[in-house]
């Protein structure tokens, strides 16, 4: 019953989650694609650097598909540490404050302390908790999701270079893809953060322009 309960509130499809993961993959593989010199480009460098784009972003998928499992477990840790602290607490007002620091500011603030007092007693009668945090199912399935997500955001990106045969006109169309997802990227945020979207679609764009050319100075 209690490991039903403490599921993570991490979601990788949350919509938050699934704009922070495609704007990541976005920038990575425009990191690769921009250091292309159209000049000088062959089928050989061309093909050189769409491996690099590929391969960079399936990298970076694991890893952040990684870190989102670490971020799985330490929040069910966190969880876990509070339920037990609440269970062991020495009376019950502590108790009660345990509850209050766990829940969003804005919850807290309007819970009476007979509100508090009710979860309390809630949580007392829940059975013996594990010994520790388990992954589940759908925490799996979210770093899966992780994963897909950055990788599969380099293929409009790199499509141009599949299918035309010359560079210059391919880095264009590419550059103009790219622009357009970070764009509407953008404007979707804007609607979650309740912002004018298409101006935080223009800013989305600049901002992130600004990262790529930062890593590419820095080496990236």
């Amino acid at each position: 019953m209690y490991d039903h309960l403490i599921r993570s509130s991490k979601r990788a499809l949350d919509p938050i989650d699934r704009i922070s993961e495609v704007l990541f993959g976005l920038i990575m593989v425009l990191t690769v694609t921009s250091s292309l010199s159209v000049a000088e480009a062959g089928r050989g460098s061309i093909r050189t650097m769409l491996a690099g784009a590929i391969s960079c972003n399936l990298a970076w998928g694991i890893i952040d598909g990684v870190l989102y499992l670490m971020g799985c477990l330490a929040e069910k840790g966190r969880d876990l540490k509070t339920f037990l602290a609440v269970r062991n607490a020495a009376d019950s007002k502590r108790a009660q404050g345990l509850i209050a620091e766990a829940l969003p500011s804005v919850v807290a603030a309007v819970l009476q302390p007979a509100e508090l007092e009710t979860i309390r007693q809630r949580l007392q009668a829940l059975p013996a908790p594990p010994e520790r945090p388990r992954l589940r199912k759908e925490d799996w399935w979210g770093a899966a999701t992780v994963f897909l997500l950055v990788l599969l955001s380099t293929f409009p990106v790199v499509i141009p270079f599949l299918c035309m045969r010359h560079a210059a006109p391919a880095l264009v169309v590419s550059n103009a893809i790219a622009i357009g997802l970070l764009f509407l990227v953008g404007c979707a945020f804007g609607r979650l953060t309740a912002r004018e979207p298409l101006r935080v679609g223009i800013a989305m764009v600049l901002l992130c322009l600004l990262l790529v050319g930062l890593a590419k100075a820095l080496g990236g």
